[in-house]
């Protein structure tokens, strides 16, 4: 490990001016580049105290050997130079988008005597038109089958060409028409290239002007009584329509743009884009890359533009581009991309309306891409046994943890404390084991407390199960209920996490030290740095960015800590639809039901007499009198406020109590209702 001290410049030597800068490792490989608005103050960053860098940027400095700079005039010649030399080196320190293929494009080789409609993946070539990308390269050909009943381009390959050609018969789809068969001289090169115009203009989205045309010569045609000619028309202008229909209209405006959204994590992150041409969804793709640098939406969002728009220029790069976030300094960037296309092109956040929606979809899809990537890096066995190896070798384990179950405490400014215990079992969630917790040795917000507590409650029950079983008597272990159920909280965990550093650990592991529990290991995640705490120790692990192991403790903890946000929100969700009649005794659901459903509301019944009362079906004089001696001893809810408008509603409008016809069901998902309350 190298010192940074070492290979720093001296003061003065960096000049306070725009450029990029590359860090070589001691074998004078690049390792990472960055640009500068200013090389000075940017580089003096890398050579603070190392405790105040993060760790991935401690880790770079540590590795290279040696720093050197270029000079270039302005911002917009950084972020080009940067773009070219990432692309040259490939710095091990940078964002790097991972991309499992080449996305398959429509193209249309214009730069040939008779062009060809086919499917092209890779480089882009000179001459070429480009339509796309497609997710897969099925779709191209179902649009491009419906388009040649109507354009019937060339498809076929110059060897197919030359054949026919030289035999002087077409191909099938010259038969069928689905080729004007220029191969044999059905029509010229010029009305061939004419006709690949055409497509193309179609693919681009001008397709109004060509529809409404069709549709005047179909009509000229059955004026004229030619009525297999109309026909045809008809029938062409249905095929066109199709392969409109697959390309859903998400602007009215017909907008040239791009939209990228980025969802992430602090590891990872997954970058999606729409490409949006006539208004319509021409295309998609995405990337997963890691996070290998400590790195902002923003620094994201730049590095998927470089991506993007790299080796583009002309009609490729939109007019409009939108994002979650911009890049700070925006200009250059913004600069760099209006070079790359010849004109003005808008970067921005959308705010309101189609654009903001559509960015909504875009992101869903950026979310949804990430969760599976992480899905499929979970479920791959040989993957979780690596990460299990490398959190007992990280720990001074005597054996993988095969079960780890991690706490995580919940609230809001204090009050609604809650607890979640989840379990995961050879790297896999198990839910059915997942348990709920409320606090009840205190009141108000103390999460080292709450931890101590929860523990301690958990295994002082593992060690009453462990009693009742007989497994200190005999060594005989009975883990299942009669019914073959297991007992709840029979099976000791390997490992113990929390959702913290220091103060959390220590509080864990001073719960287990008081039980006399010594055999189960106790670690913190730290979410900030996800730094690994262990009890009694002043410093902590630091597990590699690329770790199995640090991303399965990761998992472990971010599910912790939704398990226990739901439950604190469905608690506090419970808590603000409490009603006066939940406090009468005897009152079941039905007949507060009952009741609501007669007066109209909780403020109305307040002021019914016991008479009233009772002419609710299934209310009598006695419950009558119960409830109306509840009702003047509960104290007037807060009025309700329409959030929108500030406005205070009247009781009666602000909705029907919990339980009543019309109120709100709670709908959550199965896995985050599972748990039992402990």
């Amino acid at each position: 490990m190298a010192d940074p001290s070492s290979y720093r410049p001296k003061p003065g030597e960096i000049p306070d001016s725009p450029g990029v800068y590359r860090f070589r490792d001691e074998h004078r490989r690049v390792i990472y580049v960055g640009k500068a608005k200013s090389l000075r103050q940017r580089l003096a960053n890398y050579f603070q105290d190392l405790a105040g860098l993060h760790p991935r940027t401690r880790t770079m400095v540590t590795t290279a050997a040696s720093v050197e700079w270029t000079v270039v005039s302005t911002e917009v010649e950084a972020l080009q130079l940067e773009y070219t030399w990432i692309k040259e080196f490939d710095p091990r320190f940078n964002v790097k988008y991972r991309d499992d293929k080449s996305y398959p494009y429509l193209a249309v080789t214009m730069n040939e005597e008779f062009p060809r409609v086919q499917v092209m993946r890779g480089q882009k070539r000179k001459g070429v038109r480009y339509f796309g990308p497609y997710s897969h390269a099925w779709a191209i050909r179902d649009t491009v089958d419906l388009l040649l009943r109507v354009f019937p381009v060339r498809t076929c390959s110059a060897g197919v060409f030359r054949n026919a050609a030289r035999t002087g018969r077409p191909c099938l789809l010259g038969y069928i028409g689905k080729c004007s068969a220029p191969c044999v001289g059905r029509v010229s090169p010029e009305e061939h290239t004419e006709l690949a115009e055409e497509f193309c203009d179609f693919m681009a989205g001008r397709t109004g002007a060509y529809l409404r045309r069709l549709e005047r010569r179909m009509v000229e045609a059955a004026e004229d009584m030619e009525y297999e000619r109309a026909a045809r028309l008809r029938d062409d202008i249905e095929a066109l329509r199709k392969a409109m229909e697959k390309n859903a209209v998400v602007l009215t405006d017909a907008t040239d743009a791009d939209l990228i959204a980025v969802a992430e994590d602090e590891l990872e992150a997954a970058v999606q884009i729409f490409h949006v041409r006539g208004g319509r969804v021409r295309g998609q793709r995405g990337w997963v890359t890691d996070k290998v640098e400590d790195v902002t939406t923003g620094a994201l969002v730049e590095h998927a533009l470089q991506q993007l728009y790299g080796e583009e220029t002309g009609d490729s790069v939109p007019k409009e581009v939108l994002v979650p976030a911009l890049p700070d300094p925006i200009e250059p960037v913004q600069d760099w991309l209006t070079g790359r296309r010849g004109s003005n092109v808008s970067l921005r956040i959308p705010q309101r309306g189609d654009k903001k929606a559509l960015m909504e979809t875009v992101q869903r899809n950026a979310q949804q891409a990430l969760a599976l990537h992480k899905t499929k890096r979970a479920s791959d066995l040989t993957t979780r046994s690596r990460a299990l190896e490398e959190i007992a070798e990280a720990l001074d384990l005597d054996s993988a943890p095969l079960r780890i179950e991690c706490y995580d405490v919940s609230h809001l400014q204090g009050e609604d404390v809650v607890a979640s215990m989840v379990v995961f079992e050879d790297g896999l969630q198990r839910k059915s084991e997942y348990r709920r917790f409320q606090i009840k040795g205190f009141e108000g917000q103390d999460d080292v407390r709450s931890l101590h507590e929860v523990i301690t409650r958990r295994f002082r029950r593992y060690l009453a199960e462990k009693e009742k079983t007989g497994e200190w008597a005999d060594g005989e272990v009975a883990l299942t209920e009669d019914d073959g159920r297991p007992r709840r909280f029979a099976y000791p965990p390997q490992l113990v996490v929390v959702d913290g550093g220091q103060p959390q650990v220590a509080a864990a592991r001073r719960a287990l030290d008081e039980l006399g529990i010594d055999d189960i290991a106790v670690c913190g995640l730290a979410k900030r740095l996800e730094e690994v705490w262990l009890p009694e120790e002043d410093d902590p692990v630091v597990l590699p960015r690329t770790s199995e192991g640090l991303y399965l403790l990761q998992r472990v903890r971010d599910e912790a800590h939704r398990f226990a946000i739901t439950y604190q929100r469905s608690k506090r969700a419970k808590r603000v639809r409490s009603s006066p009649l939940d406090e009468v005794p005897g009152l079941g659901e039905t007949r507060k039901q009952a009741l609501v459903k007669h007066f109209g509301s909780v403020k109305k019944l307040r002021s019914a007499t016991i008479d009233q009362i009772q002419e609710v079906p299934g209310i009598g004089r006695k419950t009558a009198e119960t409830i109306a001696v509840a009702l003047a001893q509960a104290a007037p809810a807060a009025p309700a406020v329409n959030t929108a408008t500030g406005e205070i509603m009247e009781e009666e409008e602000s909705g029907p109590m919990p339980g009543s016809p019309g109120a709100p069901v709670s709908t959550g998902a199965p896995d985050e209702r599972r748990g039992q309350e402990t």
